[in-house]
């Protein structure tokens, strides 16, 4: 039997929460744990509930979703946030995924692309509505650093290759079948980039790929 995902639901509209966790529970994989009308709720039960998946209204009231989201990352590191909101604005979207987010939704997603995008997640991916991808790019290039650090000169060939897929969004299988690699090779470099890098998720990755010009590399 497949492992369960445990979802928090953190959003100020209760007819939304509902329909979110009535859709969820039609799936065997599925768990939702609990529900939260405000992001300060949404922090104190991820915080003691430690679920798998938190998926995070960006616009609450009181401690907003911007906000919410550096507390959950910082007090429950081992969940994945995932950006559930209607704002299709480039500062929101580079703005949560620094923060720690793992992934950027927006709320006319189909179900079953939602349903995927969770158990992504939950797997380690990022995940990024496509209608948002070009305004990541536009996002980071905006914020680009003056004199930027050498880091990325500490990895080898094969790391910077892997970084300008992991700009792209490609999973582990994707990325060791473009380069013919096993997948556990795959894993193994990426920490390494991790580690060289003083970065923690892949989205931290594709945020310094594309800041850095690797999104524009073979």
């Amino acid at each position: 039997m497949a492992q369960m995902i445990r979802v928090l639901i953190v959003d100020d509209h209760a007819l939304f929460r509902s329909g979110i966790k009535s859709l969820l529970q039609r799936h065997d994989d599925f768990e939702v744990v609990d529900v939260a009308g405000d992001g300060l709720e949404g922090v104190k039960r991820a915080k003691s509930l430690k679920p798998d998946v938190v998926l995070l209204d960006l616009n609450m009231p009181g401690v907003s979703g911007r906000d919410a989201v550096r507390l959950i990352v910082e007090d429950a590191p081992e969940s994945r946030v995932l950006m559930l909101t209607v704002s299709e604005d480039g500062e929101d979207l580079v703005e949560t995924l620094r923060a720690g987010a793992s992934g950027y939704l927006l709320k006319n997603i189909e179900t079953e692309a939602l349903v995927d995008a969770i158990r992504r997640a939950n797997a380690g991916e990022s995940v990024i509505s496509p209608q948002m991808t070009a305004k990541l790019v536009q996002g980071v290039r905006g914020h680009t650093r003056e004199n930027p650090a050498a880091e990325h000169d500490k990895l080898s060939p094969r790391e910077r290759e892997i970084l300008g897929c992991l700009s792209r969004g490609d999973s582990n299988k994707e990325i060791a079948r473009a380069l013919s690699l096993a997948e556990s090779t795959v894993k193994i470099h990426i920490q390494n980039i991790f580690k060289k890098l003083g970065l923690s998720s892949r989205v931290q990755a594709a945020l310094y790929a594309v800041e850095h010009g690797f999104s524009q590399r073979a």
